[in-house]
């Protein structure tokens, strides 16, 4: 398309916001600064791209990370200098390891001021560029719509991830005589397997007796459920996923197993280690998991496939691996076909289930994973995003809610960042507002984003927060039940009246103090539209 076509001088602010809208932008994550002014005061004018205010600027880089997520489109940023744009960095942390695209535009001071230490200037190239899959710095308006093009499609390409474009504040005042520029719709290579390699892994499955697949995050950035689930079926072979492949295979299918990892199902950890050879989809293959085999090789019985070149063997060196789309691997793997079944194996695994013990409660308070469980009952005929939070609270949900194509669980995976799920939350109401959203936090997590309640109240978003208010910390102090004797250190924390703090805020709250109060309460908040706050008061020493 041609921007600009009838205009003789333009300024560097207009290009990057003609730049954007030609790259299909219409939704922008931001707080401003001095330094930016330049583009707030385009988009004043301009109300073709939406710009969602927050109140930090960690926020905005969750919130848009969120709006990717589920719009499979690249999330945009835009932020001042200095302060602004060091508080993006856990949040482009958590996207670059986490595989989701984003453009974090930040501003920086005066070209010839950079590096002289001035007021609110951060190298912050610097310090993201081994965060980030690529850096840019603009001090000429003339390179704005090139370098913008370039992100975009660097953030959209292979393995997904964050890319930032510093700009000095320079640019935005400069001017461009008779720009007329065409903005070039962005087109992305898939990096298609070599069919000798498909056949490879094929041939090692076939000459295994125990194969298992685990699919990981990249099966869902693939879009690879269907090609995974038709595999696996055809061939009796059994399934088990890393917390960042969940939904993307059917969790009441005889061939699935469940979440592998230390907080995993037992059923799909045993299974891990009862195979002879491990199919890697798309997972990383983190501490997480290999640490249940410190005593064991992996590299003999291990095939990884990964669409990321870096991950092939950075954790375990794999006797077989292709580096393509998992997708097209998928659906050449599916051509070709194995000569066998793995159907005996598959039932034989069946009795592994028998381990997954069944959570009962210890005490006459309410449990965390009875309120997971009431929220799974009521919500499970509705196609819904759920959020989370890093805590205990985490892993209860992914373990009891049920995933699949159009119903998910957005968690920090990689990063285990507290204070993602509600901004993400708040990102996936952007993108999707006819729907609500939950978001699963716990009290500890909760504060380190609560005031984006106001942001939730300015756009009138949908999303329902459910607090398990155990007063800790709860992942850390259950860390110190196990390896320091059980004496809390820092992790017992004061709280405050969320009810008032959600009155405060104006929105809608109740307590929940027992389990007969549960199904009132979802029931109240899903029936109120807006954001609603739910406090359920949980036992405090429960354990996952």
């Amino acid at each position: 398309m041609l921007i600009g076509q009838d205009t003789k001088t333009i300024t560097g602010a207009k290009i990057i916001i003609e730049t954007l809208k030609g790259l299909g932008v219409d939704t922008i994550f931001g707080y401003p600064g001095g330094i930016v002014l330049g583009i707030y005061d385009e988009l004043y004018n301009d109300s073709s791209i939406k710009h969602v205010l927050v109140r930090h600027e960690q926020s905005a880089v969750h919130a848009a990370e969120g709006y990717a997520r589920i719009t499979g489109k690249c999330g945009v940023v835009l932020v001042t200098s200095g302060p602004g744009a060091t508080n993006t960095v856990t949040g482009i942390v958590n996207a670059y390891l986490d595989g989701y695209p984003l453009v974090v535009l930040t501003g920086q001071v005066f070209k010839d001021l950079i590096g002289k230490d001035a007021f609110q200037e951060a190298d912050i190239c610097d310090m993201t560029k081994t965060c980030t899959k690529k850096v840019f710095q603009i001090t000429d308006a003339k390179n704005i719509q090139s370098t913008l093009v370039e992100a975009f499609k660097i953030a959209q390409s292979g393995k997904k991830g964050p890319v930032l474009i510093d700009m000095a504040k320079d640019i935005f005042s400069q001017t461009i005589e008779n720009w007329d520029s065409e903005i070039p719709k962005l087109s992305f290579h898939i990096l298609e397997a070599k069919e000798q390699d498909v056949l490879n892994v094929l041939d090692k499955i076939s000459k295994a007796s125990k194969p298992v697949i685990v699919a990981g995050g990249g099966v869902t950035h693939a879009n690879a459920g269907k090609g995974l689930q038709e595999f696996s079926i055809k061939f009796d072979i059994p399934v088990v996923s890393t917390m960042m492949g969940l939904g993307t295979f059917p969790q009441n299918s005889k061939n699935y197993f469940g979440m592998v990892g230390i907080f995993g199902d037992k059923a799909a950890n045993q299974i891990l280690k009862d195979a002879d050879l491990i199919v890697s989809l798309g997972a990383r293959f983190n501490d997480r998991i290999t640490c249940m085999f410190k005593d064991s090789d992996l590299s003999s019985k291990f095939v990884q496939i990964d669409i990321n070149e870096k991950e092939i063997g950075r954790v375990i060196s794999p006797m077989e691996s292709v580096c393509a789309d998992i997708k097209d691997v998928l659906s050449k793997m599916n051509s070709f076909g194995l000569n066998k079944s793995f159907s005996s194996w598959l039932n034989d695994a069946q009795s592994l289930r028998n381990l997954n013990v069944e959570r009962k409660r210890f005490t006459n308070r309410l449990h965390s994973f009875e309120v997971i469980r009431k929220i799974e009952e009521f919500t499970k005929n509705k196609d819904l995003i759920f959020t989370s939070e890093v805590g205990q609270h985490q892993l209860w949900a992914v373990q009891n809610l049920k995933q699949n194509a159009n119903r998910k669980v957005l968690v920090s995976g990689g990063s285990g960042t507290m204070g993602f799920g509600f901004p993400a939350a708040i990102g996936v109401a952007i993108a999707n507002p006819e729907k609500p959203v939950v978001c699963i936090t716990g009290d500890g997590s909760f504060q380190m984003g609560l005031h984006e309640l106001a942001t939730c109240i300015d756009y009138d978003l949908d999303v329902k927060i459910m607090i398990l208010n155990n007063g800790y910390l709860g992942m850390v102090r259950q860390l110190q039940d196990k390896t320091c004797g059980g004496r809390y250190s820092q992790t017992k924390i004061s709280n405050p009246d969320f009810l008032k703090l959600a009155e405060s805020y104006g929105t809608k709250a109740l307590r929940v103090k027992s389990i007969d109060e549960v199904d009132y309460a979802l029931s109240k908040a899903f029936s109120t539209k807006g954001t609603f706050i739910v406090d359920f008061e949980v036992e405090p020493m429960e354990l996952l």
